[in-house]
Formats: structure tokens, sequence, C-alpha cells
């Protein structure tokens, strides 16, 4: 029977109590059902993954991104990649971006969210290290929206 690596649930609890602000200020939106009703939970264990917001019931996660970000697309497209395979749907936007167009980030994602069919709230999450509790087939097409196709400014907030 494989082993699996434990779900990184200090470092998630780490993120929570070290949220950024733009982290933060998206957070106030999301929490106790406020957009479209829809349940979230922040710095979420997903596989070997810490994502910053997950609706389950529409296998949604929100990334919000920092300046350094730039730098690592690489990692962060395998990272997403990683995260459609489970059946999930990835948007990512800019630190900045939730700063200064908060109600825009909060019409992509509550447009996204009537989009996507609902799942049962208690579908498995992936295992620590990757490995598939179910099968992915059937789950569905994924899909990924980058709110972000361009780096930040120089300027861009970062964490």
């Amino acid at each position: 029977m494989p082993q699996s690596r434990s779900r990184p649930t200090k470092r998630a609890q780490s993120l929570r109590n070290n949220a950024t602000d733009a982290e933060r200020k998206l957070w106030q939106h999301l929490r106790l059902r406020q957009l479209g009703g829809f349940k979230f939970s922040r710095q979420m264990p997903v596989g070997p993954f810490v994502c910053d917001f997950l609706c389950r019931e529409r296998m949604l996660v929100v990334e919000v991104d920092g300046g350094q970000h730039s730098d690592r697309a690489a990692q962060d497209a395998s990272r997403t990649l990683c995260l459609e395979r489970h059946g999930l749907t990835v948007l990512r936007f800019w630190n900045n971006d939730v700063m200064e167009n908060l109600d825009g980030v909060l019409q992509v994602i509550l447009s996204t969210l009537k989009e996507l069919p609902a799942r049962f709230a208690d579908s498995p999450l992936p295992l620590a290290g990757g490995e598939e509790a179910h099968s992915a087939e059937g789950v569905g097409a994924s899909a990924t929206k980058h709110a972000h196709p361009q780096p930040p400014p120089a300027s861009g907030r970062g964490l």
C-alpha cells in the first residue's frame, strides 16, 4: 500500500494567520456565503498544495498572486494543471487587482461559480502527494481562467 504524505495543515494554518492584505480583503467578501450563497474555505490543503480559497460545491480554487508569481509562471502552470486533473477549476488574480478592482474580481468569481456544475460538497479532494482517491475520469472538463495574463507592473504589491 503506498504511503502518502500528511496534508500540509500546519502550513495552511500559518498562511491563514499571516494572510496578505489582498487575501484578507477578498476573504471579507467570500466568507459566510456572502458571494451568491457559495461557501468558501481559505488556505485549504488540496493534495500537496495549499489553495488560497476553495469552493468545494463548485470545485473552484481562487488564487491571489503577488508580484513574486511573475517569476514563477512555470511552477504556477504546473500547479494549476495538477489541480485541474482532479476536476478543479482555477482562477488567478493579482494582488493589485483585488486591492484596486475588488468589484470586478468578485464579478468574475461569481459568474464562474454560476457557470460551473454543482458538485457534492463532500467530494474527496486529492490526497497529499498527488495520489488519487478515485479516478478523475467522469469528473467533467475543467477550465482555467487566468485573470492576469500579464505580469503585474513593477510597482505591484508582492507577498
